[in-house]
């Protein structure tokens, strides 16, 4: 099952996308469906008014989740292009709801960075709250998958050895198109390209914390709450590693998809 959040002209919309249409739940946005303890039964009964696919307008899945983890140094072949061990446990920063944009929304660079780098990931959303989990517990409160671009100012990221400032610049993170509702990602192939060209492809097996162990470890620290969105980590292939460096541009087309997922495709402006 997909589920979206569309912008209309009468404001967003959650829905289920179903082929050619998508059918209206009867919720502002997925946020507000998540909330409710029976949403997976609702949102697959509902029949609502319907959208042709094609012309829909995708917001964020969850256009302001109250939190948003990221990881960083999550894949094997990132570690050690970034000349980094494997780490004991995971490197967690946050971001900002401001951040996100919907899957085929332009991409704002930020002004004053000229070393704006690609980050393609697998998203988790969270469809149940849960605190101190354990794996089963974490596993079921998994609502499903989407697909995150972790755009990235890597001269204000490495200013301090703290990266948020780096990490949330307004409307820089695409997100969507929508939410998988399914109980494992298992592995899937995740790339990036840039106008075209392939600068990412990776397995999601490579990840060193799973999804199912992050929510756990998460839970550790703070409750997680239906519509949390957690940004899992990316693979070999950033700019900022490359000899010599690469960084993106105005008018240049960033395209993140996640095999059986979805795909953004986000033009990026200055």
């Amino acid at each position: 099952m997909r589920l979206a959040t569309i912008r209309t002209a009468d404001g967003t919309r959650a829905v289920r996308v179903d082929g050619a249409a998508a059918v209206e739940i009867g919720y502002p946005d997925l946020g507000a469906l998540l909330q409710q303890p029976g949403w997976r039964a609702e949102a697959a009964s509902a029949d609502g008014p319907r959208h042709a696919t094609a012309a829909l307008d995708y917001a964020p899945p969850v256009p302001a989740p109250e939190k948003i983890f990221c990881v960083g140094l999550n894949y094997r072949s990132h570690i050690l292009e970034m000349g980094r061990e494997v780490p004991a446990h995971p490197t967690v920063f946050a971001k900002f709801a401001r951040a996100l944009v919907g899957a085929h929304d332009p991409v704002r660079l930020p002004a004053g960075s000229t070393q704006v780098d690609w980050e393609a990931e697998l998203g988790v959303v969270v469809g149940a709250p849960v605190r101190h989990a354990t794996p089963d517990q974490a596993r079921a409160a998994i609502a499903g998958y989407t697909v995150v671009n972790d755009v990235t100012a890597r001269d204000f990221q490495f200013r301090t050895p703290q990266w948020l400032q780096g990490k949330t610049f307004e409307a820089s993170t695409p997100v969507g198109p929508w939410l998988v509702v399914t109980d494992e990602p298992g592995g899937r192939e995740l790339t990036c390209a840039v106008d075209g060209e392939l600068v990412q492809k990776a397995d999601t097996a490579d990840l060193v914390f799973d999804p199912v162990t992050l929510v756990a470890y998460l839970s550790q620290i703070i409750t997680l709450v239906p519509g949390d969105l957690i940004a899992t980590g990316t693979p070999g292939g950033v700019g900022h590693a490359r000899t010599p460096p690469r960084y993106l541009r105005a008018g240049s087309e960033l395209v993140t998809r996640v095999e059986g997922i979805g795909e953004c495709r986000n033009p990026l402006r200055g």
